[in-house]
Parts: C-alpha cells; structure tokens; sequence
C-alpha cells in the first residue's frame, strides 16, 4: 500500500516560461526556487531546471541517502528530461552534452551555506564532446578544471592541510603560475589547463583516498547529498543559531543547466542590485567579470569591474580603488556591451517592481546572450533597510504599514553604535583604500584566521578574502578587511548581512598568513597591531581613532514616527542614571520601567555609608548610616525624574544581597576596620556572617527590606523628597515605587506599609503631595500563580523575566553556559532562554499572573522590564497578551519601538 511519503511531489520544474511552483512556496522550495519558478512564469530569461523540496532534506535526515534517492530517482531523471529537451542537449552525452549546476537554498538566504557546484556532468569523454561542440577547446578544459576544483571541495570535502596553507587547488594552480611567470588565471594556455585537470584529480585521490567519480549521475546523486549534508554543516548550525532560524527547516536543492561565462570576451558574469546594498541609494549597481563563471565574482580571485558608469559621488570613490589603474583598463559594462546593459537594466526594474523590494540578481552572458540565474531580496545593512523601506513607500510601491513590516528590528542595532569622530581623523594615518562594502567603523587588533576572532577583545579579521568556513571569526570580530574581492564578495555580503563593517578589495595589501604579517606601502603591521576600518569609504586606517555617538535623523526618525503611529504597547527602558535615562530619552523611551537603586551604591563616595550600615549592629547604628546616603539617593532619583520630563520612572527598591557590597580581599577589609575604627575581627565576622550558599535565594529583595525596614524607609524618603523638590520647580513627576522578589502576600503588604506611612510623614513634613504607585516585581513562579491576591494590594506588576526564567528553569543565569551550547546544539532547546522569552513556559506565569491580576483590577498596569523586553519576539508576545508596556536597555529602545508596531499591525 502506497504511503503519503510515497506519493508527494518532491520535484518541481521550471523553464522555458513556465513553472511548477511560484514565490508563494519558498517554505517548500526554498527563496532561490520559488523565485527561479516565479522568474520563469514571468518571462524572465531563466535556464530550465528543478528544485527539490526542502521536506525531502527532512526525509534524507531522517532516512538516510538510499531511502531519499529511491524516492527520488524517477522524478529526477524526467527533471532531467525536460532540461534536455528546452535545451536539446543530453546529459552525459559526449556528442552533444547537457551540463548542469547544483546549489543550495534554504527559505531565507544563508550565504555560505553550501557553495555552488557548476560544470556537473563533465569527465574525460564529455570535455572531448564540448571542445568539437563549442569549436572552443579552452572554454572547454577551464570549465573541465573548475568542475573538479568545485566539486573536490564542496561534495569531497578536499581541504588545506593546516589553516596557514592555501586551498589544495590553488595551491596548484598558483605553483603552476609561478612557472609560467604569469598572474591571472585567463593567462592559462588550454596545456595548462589540462594539465591542471590530471594534477587536481591525483590531488583528489592523494586525499580522499578514492578516484574523482566520472560517471554524471553519481556526480549529481553526490552533488545533491552533499547539500543536505550542509544542512547540518558546522556554517550553517552557526548561522541559524546567529540569527535563530530552526532546524527543521531544512534546506532545497536547485539542478539548473548550465550557460557560460567563460566561453570568450563576448561572454561574462556578474551580481548586480538593485539599490545600493550598503546605503540604500537608488542607483542600480553591481559587478561583473569577462570571460569568467560566477563564482570567481564572489571568490575575489580576480578584480571585478562595475556594472555602471560610476555616476554617482559614491560610486565614483569605486575608480580610487583600482591601484591608480586607468578607468580605462575597467570598463563598465554599460561601456562594454551597452545592449546587453539596457536588457539587464530592463529586467532589473521589472523584478523590482514585481517584487516590490530591492533585489540581488547573479545573470550571464554566454556568447551575447544575458541569462537571469537567480534573484532574492538583497541582502542589505541596518542604514539601508531602512532608507530603502521609506523610499518604496514614498515612491508608492508599499503602504505604511508594509514599510514597517520590512524593517528587522534587531538590524537596527547597526544604527545605533559609534561612528568615527571626524575630527579624530587624520588623511595621513591612511594606510591603504578599499571597497566600501559595508558601512560601519570599527577599530581592533589584527587577527589573520577567523578561528582566533576571539584572541583580542577587540578584532580586525584580516584575509587575502574570505570563504564560508570564516563564517564564526567574521561574526565575532569587530571589522572584516579582504585583499581580494569587490562589492559582492563573500566578504562584503556576509558582513551586510551581520551589519559588520567591511573594507574588500583592497589589492595594495600583501598578507602573509606564514609569518603573520601585512604588507603595504613599505610598512609592515603585525598580529596584534591596531587598525581602524571605515567601511563608507573604505579607508584603512593605522591605529585608533575616536568615535562619536549616532542620532535618530533621517529616514531613521521617520521610521520611528510610523512605529509610534501604529504600535498600541508602550516602550520604556532600563535606566539607573540620568546619562542612561537622558539617551533612553533620545531614543523615545516614555518612560523607565526599571531602575536598579543597589547600582548607586557601588560608587566609591557611597560604598563606606553602605558598608558601615551594613557593619552597624544596632538600627540607630543602620540609621546613622543611612541618613548619609539619603541626599545621594535623592540626588540620583532627581536627576532620573528630571531627565524622564513627566514620563513614569519606576525605582526597584534594593535588591542584592548585602555580601555583595562588602570586601573580600584581606587588604580593602583591612581598610573598612581602620577607616570605621572597628577591628578587623568583625569586620571579617560580618563578611562570614553575611556568607550564603546560595546568595541569589536568599537574604535579598523584599526580604532586606522586611529584615531592615529602615532601608525601603530611607529610599522611600529620598524618591518622595526628590519628586517633591522637582514639583516646586515645575516638573512633573511619576514615580513607580517597586517592591523585588515577592513570594507571598504578606511580603508585599509588609513592604507597602512601610512605603506609605513614610510617603505619608513626609507629605505631612513638606506640606505637599504627590501622585505614586506602589507595585511589585513578578519574578518567582509563586507570585505568578498567586496574582490575584498579590493585586487586590498593589497598584502595577512589572515582570522581571530575568530571575523569572531562572527559577522557572532552575538554571543559573551565571552557570548554565556550561550546558547551553550542548542544549542548543542537541536541541533541546530552540534558542537561549535568557535572550528569547520561552513563550511556552515563562510567558504563561507572565500570561497567568497578567489575567489573574486584572480579573481583580481590571486597569492593572503590567509590563516586563527584563532584558527579553528588547527582543523582537519577546515584544511580539508582550503585545499579544496584552502587557501595557515593555521597558529595555537604552539603546534597544528603537528596536522595541518597531517590533510592538510590527506586532500591532500583525
């Protein structure tokens, strides 16, 4: 009896102005399938082929290969068929020979993932057949040598001994140069080339062990096996954790037949976008190559040429780059092959318009003919998504809303991080210039191998030019820096994609990754040795330079202003300073939705009051003490109400443990005893005293202010004095007063006596009132399910997710990396608790405590302020269930502003 698995469609055809699928099906085959099936249906120029569904990655996961290539084998080989036929060629025939390319695509784009296979179906008797067919025996034995340097490596696994060599490959090729005395690989006579296929396939074979497979269907099973392999490669388990996409997604396979851009000067290939990918400029721009095949665009092995006359001011900073050569010596390809150009741009404009986005095309021109090989969203930096969604809406392509749905507003994070301070820029202290590829500055020591990213805290990886295997050392360094490779480089569409600044190109360096060196201009800078990167200019730049803080301005702050016409939640920030509270201002907090008072008394004018409160045995003794930190506290919290301008300001009363503020080291506790006049003995008998095994369950939170009510009396005085003092001068204040770590009841109605009949003596004191809020922090699973109660008492709930993730887990936040990275490997869990909210778990005490608290007090005010209240879907949840509000990190405050839009509109 047939099962489902049996009869589902695992393949889909596309070609010759028809297709299987459309752009609606990129869950199941993936963004580069359903758009070469869209293309197709469209009328774009597309080379026929199929996908295979990314379910059959599933499958091929959970089967195995033999189970995967049964069901596959019939509907492969009618795919094949009907290549054959658009294209009358036969694959594996040597009189007449069909060639095919295979690659992957997931339904996002993951640069790296797998690299392309090209040429597939070549061997010894099919080259023959191409040189006789093509009457072109170079063309024919280039694309025999790229076919196995391919194929070595991306399916054999065929690899650099040690992270010093080079690709085995180039290895060859490069000794192969040296004794011609020649540089570029075009200079290879058709000798050279076949002489480069026998030396790769013994390569192969010293390697792996095994022969280079020349029978075209094992080349294709083997082709297609290894990019579900890569499904679970090293690359993309870190670049789906890095940007949170599941596993079980899966990834697709895309078989198209091959055209060529290697078959003369009247063929070529190249990767063009719509917009700027960088700054999001309306300027169709992009590279491209003569006589090459597309890989060798993106790989850097040779300097690519632009796509336009470089028209534009920024563009035009692209002909400084080319080591003084002569434009000349660069033509564009509008200069080059006008035709060809004005047909590239045509399609351009028509699959932008479709699309309604800026796309990333890769085309080839084969013997004067322009193919269209793949389009996508283009991938694009922080400052460009957003300049691009405004325009699009200015120009009518997309309504408000669909112009904030466009945003990723964790992206917007690029925007809002330091730029170099021109005034700390000196022309003299620039080394060398390259491409601006991605936007950016950064400043770090140089590292030259992705593996030691992390050997500096601050880091420039520094490459002859990047390969997908660099993908973790690109993620971790602060700037990437390429000898080799143009705008759309590996290098420079990685870093646009991380928002990471990245300078390419830039071919006046010489890396010596033997001895660790960089090479430029007669100077030399070593590992370790600082440089700075402006990736808008593509300056290189020796040592530090200052930076200065960015602005919400532009097509920025319009994004903002269509946040905040459309979100319903209210964004507030984490702020325990009026510096914080001031740029969390800037950024359009309304409001604070936690401040941390235990922070204030850690500067070095304070911690001797607190410790000598701490060290007192009497509550006269406490009291002493507390009354010098009074007009500190007060102070702080003026500063904070000033800097909020009438908006809320909630103040967490203290919270940590009291051994935290007390020395440990002999020496500082030798000082506290002299400076206190005590001796050392009780000072040490305190810090014993004061000793827990487990300080985060223990003597803290509401739990101090019950044991020393002296404490909440104090810091209730200075948050009522300090509203009452900015009252008098005309400034409204909220204040939000929040009693931490609630378990029962009676802890918060103990607390909350305490606050107001302080309130009230010093109302009774100044004559004067003024309007607060008595609320509690949930962040014991005990308080969630206890809400109903704990709100017939207090006036607001803030969740501290933070602490209510960990006692819901029972995982310490300062242990639990031991075990993480295995959890999120293994999968057992899908993503960092501590970084995405577990909606699953978490967000129903959250959910819980929220419906439970306002079936007692229906105008409850709720919100979160751990640090989930910044994440994306974190805020999406927030918004679902109804929060008033979310509160975050300052500088995550835009951020949250988009995703509450983005989740109303939802």
């Amino acid at each position: 009896m047939e099962t489902v698995s049996d009869v589902k469609t695992r393949v889909y055809r596309f070609g010759n102005k028809t297709a299987d699928g459309n752009s609606k099906m990129k869950n199941l085959l993936g963004g580069k399938g359903a758009n070469l099936a869209e293309m197709s249906a469209i009328g774009i120029p597309v080379p026929p082929g199929f996908t295979i569904t990314t379910e059959v990655c599933t499958e091929y996961n959970e089967l195995g290969k033999n189970k995967v290539i049964k069901y596959l084998k019939e509907d492969v080989k009618k795919a094949i068929k009907n290549i054959e036929e658009i294209m009358g060629t036969r694959f594996g025939d040597p009189e007449n020979p069909l060639l095919i390319s295979v690659r992957s695509g997931a339904r996002v784009s993951m640069p790296g993932m797998m690299d392309t296979v090209l040429n597939l179906g070549l061997n010894d008797e099919v080259v023959s057949g191409l040189v006789k067919k093509t009457n072109n025996e170079r063309f024919a034995w280039d694309s025999y040598r790229r076919f196995i340097q391919m194929y070595g490596g991306v399916v054999l696994g065929m690899k650099p001994v040690t992270k010093e060599d080079i690709d085995p490959f180039e290895e060859i090729m490069e000794h192969l140069k040296d004794k011609r005395n020649i540089e570029l690989d075009t200079q290879f006579t058709v000798q050279d080339l076949q002489d480069l296929v026998y030396d790769f396939k013994d390569a192969v074979k010293k390697q792996t062990g095994h022969d280079f497979p020349l029978d075209p269907w094992d080349q294709l099973w083997g082709a297609i096996m290894a990019v579900f392999d890569s499904w679970n490669g090293d690359r993309a388990i870190y670049y789906r954790k890095m940007n949170g996409y599941p596993a079980d997604w899966g990834t697709a396979v895309n078989v198209q037949a091959m055209v060529y851009g290697n078959m003369g000067n009247n063929s070529g290939t190249g990767v063009c976008f719509t917009r700027d990918a960088g700054t999001g400029e309306n300027v169709f721009n992009g590279e491209y190559l003569i006589n090459a095949q597309g890989e060798d665009v993106v790989a850097g092995v040779r300097t690519p040429q632009q796509i336009t006359k470089l028209g534009s001011e920024r563009w035009a900073k692209l002909a400084q780059v080319k080591e003084a050569i002569r434009a000349a010596d660069y033509p564009s390809l509008e200069e080059l092959m006008p035709s060809i150009y004005s047909e590239l741009y045509g399609y351009q404009e028509k699959l932008e318009k479709h699309y309604k986005d800026m796309q990333d095309m890769e085309f080839t021109i084969q013997e004067g003919k322009l193919w269209i090989l793949q389009t996508r969203n283009g991938k694009r930096t922080g400052a460009a998504m957003v300049k691009i969604a405004i325009d699009l809406l200015k120009e009518g392509q997309i309504d408000e809303k669909e112009a904030l749905m466009r945003i990723e507003p964790i992206k917007l994070d690029e925007l809002l991080h330091p730029v170099f301070d021109p005034k700390g820029l000196n022309k003299d202290d620039i080394i060398a210039q390259g491409l601006p590829a991605s936007p950016g500055a950064a400043t770090g020591q140089i590292v030259f191998f992705a593996d030691e990213a992390d050997k500096y805290k601050y880091t420039i990886l520094t490459r002859i030019e990047t390969s997908p295997e660099d993908l973790e050392g690109m993620n971790i360094a602060r700037g990437i820096l390429t000898a080799r490779g143009g705008m759309t480089s590996h290098a420079a569409v990685v870093a646009r994609g991380m928002g990471k600044c990245c300078v390419s190109g830039a071919g006046a360096l010489k890396i010596d990754y033997k001895n660790r060196v960089l090479r430029v201009d007669g100077k030399e800078f070593h590992e370790g040795d600082w440089i700075s990167l402006n990736g808008t200019t593509g300056n290189i730049i020796e040592g530090k330079v200052p930076t200065m803080e960015p602005e919400l301005s532009g097509e920025f702050a319009e994004i903002m202003e269509l946040s905040d016409k459309y979100r319903t939640m209210k964004v507030r920030t984490n702020a325990d300073t009026p510096k914080d509270a001031t740029a969390a201002r800037n950024f359009g907090a309304e409001g604070i939705g936690l401040t941390r008072t235990e922070h204030m008394f850690f500067e070095v004018d304070r911690i001797r009051a607190m410790r000598e409160m701490i060290l007192a045995d009497t509550i006269k003794g406490r009291k002493v003490a507390l009354k010098e930190l009074l007009p500190m506290q007060r102070s702080d919290f003026e500063g904070i109400f000033e800097a909020m301008q009438g908006f809320p300001v909630t103040i967490r009363l203290l919270d940590p443990p009291l051994h935290e503020f007390v020395p440990h080291q002999l020496a500082t506790q030798k000082e506290l005893a002299e400076d206190l006049h005590i001796s050392l003995a009780a000072v040490k008998n305190k810090v014993s005293e004061l000793h827990e095994f487990n300080p985060m369950l223990g003597h803290r939170g509401c739990r101090l202010g019950i044991t020393y009510p002296e404490i909440t009396e104090m810091q209730t005085r200075a948050i009522i004095e300090a509203a009452l003092n900015l009252k008098e001068k005309g400034i409204a204040v909220i204040p939000e007063i929040m009693v931490p770590l609630v378990g029962t009841v009676k802890e918060f109605v103990a607390q909350e006596q305490v606050i107001r009949s302080t309130a009230q003596k010093v109302f009774k004191e100044r004559k004067d009132t003024v309007e607060y809020l008595v609320g509690t922090m949930i962040e014991i699973p005990r308080a969630a399910l206890m809400a109903d109660r704990i709100a017939e008492h207090a006036d607001f709930f803030s969740f501290g997710t933070n602490d209510l993730t960990q006692m819901t887990y029972g995982y310490s936040r300062d242990d639990a990396g031991s075990f993480l990275e295995i959890y999120l490997k293994e999968g057992i869990l899908t993503s960092d608790p501590f970084e995405v909210l577990d909606q699953e778990g978490v967000g129903q005490l959250v959910r819980m405590g929220t419906e439970r608290g306002r079936n007692v007090k229906s105008d409850l005010k709720v919100g979160i302020c751990g640090e989930h209240g910044g994440e994306p879907s974190s805020v999406e949840f927030c918004n679902r269930i109804g929060l008033n509000y979310v509160s975050c990190s300052p500088f995550r405050v835009p951020i949250a502003r988009v995703a509450a839009a983005q989740a109303a509109i939802s």
